[in-house]
């Protein structure tokens, strides 16, 4: 996940009132949603840049960051609706359709109370950026809003300032291309960081990190020192777990370390400028794509495309894309999978290619009512988001799914004035979680596979997963410490005094299941579903290790079971990524750094793994 300099992710509370709705309620919005289809053609061709009316920029979507406590507030019931209260109105391609297989009757969905819960009086939406404080990951927690706000404010002036100076693109003619890459192999250089036998930029490092394991503690199998980076710090986005080899991305290379002793699986791949986005999957055969900077200069763009083989560090395809229309800027991308279509998604639209070959499968543009795509999500469906008719009386947001191989819509959802989708907690179910700052309010929603709303949370609970800055982009996929499974959403929730929850939160009535409290004092967060368990980890302190724990999510019992006591020796190496990233793969578990300081005086971490 891209972050901006010097900028951790900070832990999202969700603030709300303490007092819980009825629970005999379901929790449906009061009217059906708005369902409408309409085909999109694919394009031909190779690399290119989708040409879009000029428009003026689209309001970067800030993020949203912790609440305060309060006193008890009315109930939710109380509130103004969430964001899919009003009425269906015709959709963005015409006349209200016929009833089709994503059209929803009035049924059951169509008189129940919405839910829109806002936080505590002068706190923020989850998710918010704020500055760092030292030897804090997230160090201004419950810090008025103000303050925060008047920091995104600048940002979002400066980010204004970018598109109008970028959007018009380059003076040189630019021809996109797609062309495979001039080897198929990845070029020598210097051996990465640390690569596992004592030599990299570190030097020699004589510490021994399991001489003081204890009985029963898990062995540190690896640890991995940072490439050197700028003082204005550097992205290190991306972490990929293949069955033999652990892949990270660091400022302008791409290192790959076996996952059981942590040496060098291949050459590390170097980058002429830095890395600014990745797609977060990786395709079924191990590879992924790594978006580059153009150049160096305040036009420079994130338009370098490479393809990458996991396994063997080849590199495949390579190709550039155009920015679109004026003020549609690729100053920033986002990338995803799904299946074989990389989606490339601009500021104001997207374009699709197929992974295998680079080649350009269709554009997702301006449609409807002035509706601009601003975010995707990828995995085992593609969602796009829209922000519709800006300025206008009619602003909303819209989400749809779309076919990844046709770019065709399989429906759409339109959002009430007012309320802007922020994150998605989950994409297969998917689970939408939204904010209106007006009302000062927030709504999490899941969806039906065909579209439509399947239920709304029904109760208050400040959740805390841990999400990382969204200013120039919505950057939906943006949030650690969230699971879901085919009938559950699991949430942490924010640590006031002593350990935090796991919430299980049932999809089909948007009611609490369970819920189970952290075995430590410090917080446990969801990090997968694993055969019917749930895996989380709870984070270490400055002087008590984490743990990787499982919770059973079926029966009367949710006990967490430790999976991993991770060692107390290493306490210190394990709580000090400035920000991180995690992962649990075949009884290994990893950290690596999403962000790098660009502080000479410290060695800086880039990914640790611990197993048995």
């Amino acid at each position: 996940m891209t972050q901006p300099p010097n900028q951790p992710p900070q832990q999202g509370g969700f603030g709300a009132p303490q007092q819980q709705p009825p629970q005999d309620q379901p929790p449906q919005p009061p009217h059906a949603p708005q369902q409408s289809q309409a085909p999109q053609a694919p394009q031909g061709g190779g690399f290119g840049a989708p040409q879009m009316p000029a428009q003026p920029p689209q309001a970067p979507q800030p993020g949203y960051g912790h609440p305060q406590q309060q006193p008890p507030q009315p109930g939710p019931y109380a509130q103004p609706a969430g964001p899919y209260g009003a009425p269906a109105a015709p959709g963005p391609y015409g006349p209200p359709q016929q009833p089709g297989p994503y059209a929803q009757p009035g049924g059951p969905y169509g008189q129940q109370p919405g839910y829109g819960y806002p936080p505590p009086p002068g706190a923020q939406f989850p998710g918010a950026p704020s500055a760092p404080a030292p030897g804090s990951r997230n160090p201004f927690k419950g810090k008025p809003a103000l303050v925060v706000g008047a920091a995104v404010a600048a940002l979002l002036v400066i980010g204004g300032t970018v598109f109008a100076v970028t959007g018009g693109g380059d003076d040189e003619d630019r021809k996109p291309v797609a062309q495979q890459s001039d080897d198929d192999k990845p070029a020598a250089s210097d051996s990465p960081v640390n690569p596992g036998d004592g030599s990299g930029d570190g030097g020699e490092d004589p510490e021994d990190f399991n001489a003081d394991r204890k009985a029963g503690e898990a062995k540190v199998l690896w640890y991995k020192e940072a490439p050197d980076a700028p003082a204005s710090g550097a992205d290190a986005p991306g972490m990929w777990i293949t069955a033999k080899t652990a892949v990270k991305a660091a400022y302008k290379e791409v290192v790959a370390y076996n996952v059981g002793d942590g040496r060098p699986t291949w050459d590390t791949i170097a980058f002429p400028q830095k890395i600014c986005a990745v797609t977060p999957q990786k395709t079924a055969d191990d590879k992924v794509v790594v978006a580059y900077m153009s150049g160096t200069s305040d036009r420079a763009e994130c338009n370098q495309l490479q393809q990458i083989d996991l396994n063997t560090g080849a590199k495949g395809w390579k190709g550039t894309v155009d920015e679109g229309e004026l003020f549609d800027s690729a100053l920033t991308v986002e990338l995803s999978l799904t299946g074989n279509t990389l989606m490339v998604g601009r500021s104001q639209s997207g374009t699709a290619y197929d992974v295998r070959t680079g080649k350009k499968l269709w554009d997702k543009k301006k449609y409807g009512e002035a509706c601009f795509p601003t975010a995707f999500a990828g995995g085992t469906q593609l969602i796009s988001v829209a922000s519709c008719a800006a300025t206008e009386a009619n602003e909303h947001d819209e989400v749809q799914e779309l076919d990844p191989a046709t770019g065709k819509v399989k429906w759409t959802q339109k959002l009430d004035k007012g309320w802007t989708v922020s994150r998605a907690y989950s994409v297969d179910p998917l689970v939408i979680y939204s904010t209106n700052k007006d009302k000062n309010a927030w709504n999490i929603a899941a969806f039906k596979p065909g579209g439509g709303f399947r239920s709304q949370v029904a109760f208050d609970e400040d959740f805390a997963p841990e999400c990382g800055w969204a200013v120039l982009q919505r950057n939906l996929t943006g949030c650690e410490g969230t699971a879901a499974d085919a009938g559950t959403l699991y949430l942490p929730t924010e640590a006031t005094s002593g350990p935090n929850e796991i919430v299980a939160i049932d999809l089909a009535t948007g009611k609490e299941k369970w819920r189970v409290k952290s075995p430590a004092d410090e917080s446990m967060l969801p990090v997968r579903i694993e055969g019917g368990n749930l895996v989380a980890y709870v984070e270490p302190s400055y002087d008590a290790a984490g743990r990787v724990v499982s919770i059973p999510v079926a029966g009367a019992a949710h006990t967490p079971k430790t999976l991993l006591q991770l060692p107390e020796s290493t306490a210190d190496l394990e709580n000090g990524f400035y920000s991180r990233d995690v992962a649990w793969v075949d009884g290994r578990f990893y950290l690596s750094s999403t962000r790098l300081t660009g502080n000479d005086d410290t060695k800086e971490k880039l990914m640790l793994a611990y197993g048995k």
